[in-house]
């Protein structure tokens, strides 16, 4: 089973913490978020994993007893967003793959759910959001990526997924920047990057001013004009999004308590 990890940006509201390395390599609670994504996507039985790398990316590198990488280069990745970088590895996507964002951390037992997960495109949604929020100042809840579904049990969709496009009042959950997609899924993803790189990588898409611009979410929410259903995994916490200096010091305290 193949993992792709998008980790080609700078990561600069983390401060100094990031002027020498990259993001992923960055040490929470004693450990680098790639190799705690690495052991918690090993447990999910991946053998396979494709880094998307840009700033400081020779530095990126698994531990001596963690999964291979292997990487596809970015080299754009101070012009561009998480969706043009993922496809920089559109030749990786064909035959389905699990999907990461760089700066989270999660327990392996979302790894394991996900990769069980069956339909095209399966997006990990925490419903515990709020608690992850209290108290956070410099990562507001504008910024969560919450997801709006319709319906429940085998019939749930999400609808919406992104930043400032579903209100805290009516969203499900918080998207967490995992996912898995099918071949089929993949298919549909590259077919919607088709469509929108022929009206040109300046023009708008999605919520982004420009596809280069362009968060996974926007094509994402593409995707239901396509056929394609997107199914929520709920989970209940136990995971932390790294974006800030202040998101470190939290995620110190919290992941010692998943085990």
């Amino acid at each position: 089973m193949k993992a792709i990890i998008v980790a080609a940006g700078r990561g600069r509201r983390l401060g100094v913490e990031t002027d020498a390395i990259p993001k992923c390599m960055v040490k929470v609670a004693g450990r680098a978020i790639l190799h705690r994504q690495l052991d918690a996507l090993r447990a999910a039985g991946v053998d396979d994993v494709v880094v998307v790398r840009g700033y400081r990316g020779d530095l990126i590198a698994a531990p001596p007893d963690g999964l291979p990488l292997r990487f596809v280069e970015n080299p754009a990745w101070a012009e561009n967003n998480i969706l043009t970088s993922l496809f920089f590895a559109e030749s990786e996507m064909r035959d389905g793959f699990l999907f990461s964002y760089s700066d989270i951390v999660f327990a392996p037992e979302h790894a394991r759910a996900l990769a069980e997960t069956i339909g095209p495109v399966t997006l990990v949604v925490d419903r515990r959001w709020r608690e992850a929020y209290e108290g956070r100042i410099l990562h507001p809840v504008s910024e969560a990526e919450l997801a709006r579904v319709e319906g429940s049990g085998a019939a749930a969709a999400v609808t919406c997924v992104g930043k400032r496009l579903v209100s805290a009042e009516e969203t499900a959950g918080e998207f967490i920047g995992l996912a898995r997609f099918s071949p089929e899924g993949a298919a549909a993803l590259s077919a919607v990057w088709r469509e929108a790189l022929a009206r040109g990588r300046g023009t708008p898409f999605g919520a982004a001013a420009s596809l280069d611009q362009a968060y996974l979410s926007d094509g994402l929410n593409a995707l239901p004009a396509h056929g394609v259903t997107l199914r929520p995994l709920f989970i209940d916490g136990r995971w932390r999004e790294i974006d800030t200096e202040e998101d470190l010091a939290r995620a110190e305290k919290a992941i010692p308590t998943w085990t």
